[in-house]
């Protein structure tokens, strides 16, 4: 669902992933239409990015707890 709204609402997509300052960089980006595509882009790249460092943090704490 994160990945949809990353490529519909780029902006939507890193508020999603706690990027704010990133958001607003990609507002600005994606008010042109040639920006838009780029965009898009950016934000799937950043909200994989977010969710890898999730999945490593859960693996990290999961490895601390054996």
């Amino acid at each position: 669902m994160k990945y949809l709204i990353a490529i519909l609402i780029p902006p939507l997509g890193m508020l999603l992933a706690g990027r704010v300052g990133l958001a607003i960089l990609c507002f600005l980006l994606m008010i042109t239409i040639l920006g838009w595509p780029l965009a898009a882009i950016w934000a799937m790249l950043v909200v994989n990015n977010s969710e890898n460092d999730a999945r490593l943090r859960r693996a990290m704490r999961q490895q601390g707890r054996r």
